[in-house]
């Protein structure tokens, strides 16, 4: 055992570099340097015992042993150079050289060497390549004929054997070759269970490695259609692979990603080096009754599967993909692009701030400032007590203009950090509404614009925040008298539906542009004609109300059109006792909606 792994060491170190990586190969070297060493090491060594038996060797002789030491210069071409396929080559004229040498000298055709022949094309299929079998089978027939047409023209040398001993010398060449063709079979069959081998453990291998990585490999024809997938499918698409072959992966790819995931296979088929393409794919079974299955994203990166000894790429290549789960890195893309978004409209509302604060803050305090000079230097302007008292009614005004837009901050603040708290109690919506509207009433007759209540004294007591309920229904009417012209109309209406209260504020004014309806609700947001400060305001009326409507688990909806109007439509819970025990309800103020139906339920009510 020792003996035998010292000789494979030995082997192994005269093996050229570029097998070592390739059992199979380096298999196939290791036997074809050991055989040809071998022989001729042995031959060597019988030299001196056939000098001693046979005497002083004729010239004949001494060539066919000196011959014999050829595969050991074989051999070391081997061993410089790698190239497996003419080594055999160079062995096979080799030995054909030697057998037709020794058979001139002996016979001809008929000589106990010219069976050695056969040998040589059996030699040569150890090599396992057609050329070199082919060049072999070429190489003895040549030498064959050599021989006899030697024999036939009767140019062949006497014969330097004793006739009495070529029976003798016959017998030794058919054991000989019978001998050495045994040992060919014996290597032939151990050489294909070492390659069987080898290729069942490297098999086994790369099957352990497929099943076990998490990426998905495939073998795709050109059209898309699978031929091979690892099973390693079966965890990432939780199918079984067979359901994938053919067009089975194809058919679960999202229809907006078919067009790149067949694309990227056919240019890579057409010779691109490598492609990447990521696409949605349906995961799961698809069982008929049940929701169907979310989609994941993948990564494919494709490389072409076959190509020439010349590098270039086959006229129906095939490509072999490998797929992975790339839905946790898709996650977090889109989550940075939102957050890229929130902090690219965080900063575009810091922007709308600072220019409607520095408009709504600078006019009041300038006719603070300016007024109160006014009334302080009254001695040397010899101001009327009118013009005093016009004066102290503008400065008031101003400074309840600014304690509002500080107040609407404030409360802004406020619900956005989570520190206005909802108190409920029993109120009685209609005198909310009544009151409201009275207070409102004013600043619509300064702007000609008709204000009408739809409220019937039918509406049932609610418990929710009154002081809340009553600054959505100021904000909301004074946007609407804000944006409606002289002549206009503003109407509150209110009808219960269920166990909510329907409250809707209608005007006839410069409505919302579809564009615009997106940002509705947003802090310090105005609508596209308010853009040229046509209308004093900070833009947080709305924003205030979405956020109180919230606090109160209802619903804000916001239909417009523009040079038409705006209808604003609110739902509140009739008992908020209830309604904080379930999850706040969502409140929409992007979408557009109809209102004919609770239009319809107000007319019914008045």
């Amino acid at each position: 055992m020792t003996a035998a792994l010292s000789i494979r060491r030995f082997l192994d170190a005269l093996l050229h570099p570029s097998v070592h990586h390739d059992a199979i190969a380096a298999a196939r070297h290791r036997i074809f340097i050991g055989l040809r060493l071998f022989g001729s090491f042995t031959v060597l060594a019988s030299f001196p015992l056939y000098v001693a038996l046979r005497g002083v060797p004729s010239v004949i002789e001494v060539f066919a042993l000196s011959w014999l030491i050829a595969p050991i210069a074989i051999a070391y071409f081997l061993s410089r150079t790698g190239r497996y396929e003419r080594a055999h080559a160079l062995s096979a004229l080799a030995l054909a050289a030697i057998v037709t040498a020794v058979s001139i000298c002996t016979g001809g055709i008929a000589s106990f060497a010219a069976v050695w022949l056969v040998v040589v094309p059996l030699e040569a299929a150890l090599s396992t390549s057609r050329k070199v079998v082919g060049f072999a089978i070429a190489v003895a027939l040549g030498c064959a004929g050599l021989l006899i047409a030697l024999g036939a023209l009767g140019l062949l040398p006497a014969s330097a054997i004793a006739p009495h001993l070529a029976m003798t010398f016959a017998g030794v060449g058919i054991v000989g070759v019978c001998a050495y063709c045994a040992l060919l079979a014996f290597l032939m069959e151990t050489l294909g269970q070492t390659t069987r081998g080898l290729l069942n453990a490297e098999e086994e291998r790369y099957r352990l490695l497929a099943r076990n990585m998490s990426d998905v490999i495939a073998r795709h024809r050109r059209n898309g259609a699978i031929e091979f997938i690892s099973p390693a499918a079966d965890a990432l698409f939780e199918t079984l692979p067979g359901e994938l072959t053919g067009h089975g992966l194809f058919d679960r790819v999202h229809v907006a990603d078919r067009p790149a995931y067949l694309t990227a296979l056919a240019e890579v088929a057409r010779g691109a080096a490598e492609r990447d393409v990521e696409f949605r794919v349906k995961r799961g079974q698809v069982v008929a009754g049940r929701p169907d299955p979310g989609f994941v994203w993948i990564e494919m990166r494709c490389r072409p599967f076959a190509r020439r000894e010349d590098g270039a790429p086959h006229s129906d290549t095939e490509v072999v993909t490998v797929l992975r789960d790339i839905t946790d890195r898709k996650t977090q893309e889109h989550a940075l692009a939102a957050a890229h978004a929130e902090a690219e409209r965080a900063h575009a509302a810091k922007g709308q701030f600072l220019a409607t604060m520095s408009h709504e803050l600078r006019t009041p305090l300038n006719a603070i400032i300016g007024f109160s000079e006014m009334i302080a230097n009254e001695a040397e302007l010899r101001l009327k007590v009118e013009k005093r008292t016009e004066y102290a009614k503008l400065i008031n005004e101003s400074g309840q203009h600014l304690l509002s837009v500080v107040n609407s901050i404030l409360d802004m603040s406020k619900m956005e950090s989570g520190g206005f708290e909802i108190c409920a109690e029993p109120f009685h919506p209609c005198d909310a509404i009544r009151s409201c509207s009275n207070l409102m009433a004013l600043k619509a007759r300064d702007g000609g614009i008709d204000l009408v209540v739809a409220a019937p004294d039918s509406l049932p007591s609610m418990i929710g925040d009154e002081r809340a309920f009553k600054q959505i229904l100021l904000n909301l009417v004074s946007n609407a008298i804000k944006f409606t012209d002289r002549g206009g109309r503003v109407t509150v209406s209110a009808v219960v539906e269920g166990s909510k209260l329907l409250l809707s504020v209608a005007d006839t004014g410069v409505g919302i542009s579809p564009e615009d309806m997106k940002r509705v609700g947003d802090p310090f947001f105005q609508a596209e004609k308010t853009y040229r400060r046509r209308h004093e305001g900070t833009g947080l009326g709305l924003s205030i109300v979405k956020s109180l409507v919230g606090l109160q688990h209802g619903e804000l909806n916001v239909c417009s059109k523009l040079d038409e109007g705006t209808t604003v439509t609110i739902a509140l819970p009739l008992d908020l006792d209830c309604e904080v025990r379930r999850p706040a309800a969502t409140v929409t103020t992007l979408e557009p909606r109809q209102n004919a139906k609770f239009e319809e339920k107000v007319r019914k009510s008045a």
